[in-house]
C-alpha cells in the first residue's frame, strides 16, 4: 500500500461509487474508505450499499491533501524527520547550484540535527532568503586568473 494520498482526479464526478469500487479505484483497503466515511466523507444516504458521489469523493480528497500541506515561510526549510518547516540552525544555509538557474539550499535542523534541503531558483533566492545567512559557492577560476596556470602544452 502507498503512503501518499490518492489522486482526486481519478474519481469521475458524475458517477456513484460503492466502498469496494473506491478501494479498487485507488488500490487501498475497504477499511480505509470506511475510515474516510467516519472522518467526514459524505455518502448519499444511510442505506446499504453505501454510495459515494464522485464529486464528493474528489472534493474530500482535495480538502484532505490541502490540510496536510505545510508551506515554508521565507527563511524556513522543511525537515523531513521532524515534519515541520523550521529555520536552519544558527540561521545559516549553504547554496549548492545544480543547474544554470537553480539549486538547493542546505541547512541543519535545530531540533534533530539532520540535513534540510529546499529547492530554489537563483532568481527567487532573495525572496526566499528571509533572515538566513546564505553561503554561495565561489565560481571556478579561469586558467589565466589562477596563481599557477597549467603548463600542459600538448598542442602543436
Amino acid at each position: 500500500m502507498s503512503q501518499r494520498l490518492p489522486n482526486p482526479r481519478l474519481a469521475k464526478i458524475h458517477r456513484n461509487y460503492t466502498v469496494e469500487e473506491v478501494a479498487a479505484l485507488y488500490g487501498i483497503h475497504r477499511n480505509t474508505v470506511r475510515a474516510w466515511i467516519k472522518s467526514g466523507l459524505p455518502t448519499c444516504d444511510a442505506r446499504r450499499p453505501v454510495l459515494i458521489l464522485g464529486a464528493a469523493l474528489s472534493a474530500f480528497l482535495i480538502q484532505k491533501r490541502a490540510k496536510n500541506k505545510r508551506p515554508c515561510a521565507p527563511g524556513e526549510m522543511y525537515c523531513m524527520r521532524c515534519r515541520v518547516p523550521q529555520v536552519p540552525d544558527l540561521g545559516i544555509a549553504d547554496y549548492q547550484q545544480l543547474t544554470q538557474g537553480g539549486g538547493n539550499l542546505m541547512g541543519l535542523c535545530p531540533s534533530c540535527g539532520c540535513m534540510m534541503n529546499r529547492r530554489v531558483s537563483l532568481e527567487k533566492l532573495n525572496t526566499i532568503r528571509g533572515s538566513l545567512d546564505i553561503t554561495l559557492p565561489n565560481p571556478l577560476q579561469h586558467i589565466d586568473e589562477s596563481i599557477q596556470p597549467s603548463v600542459n602544452s600538448d598542442l602543436k
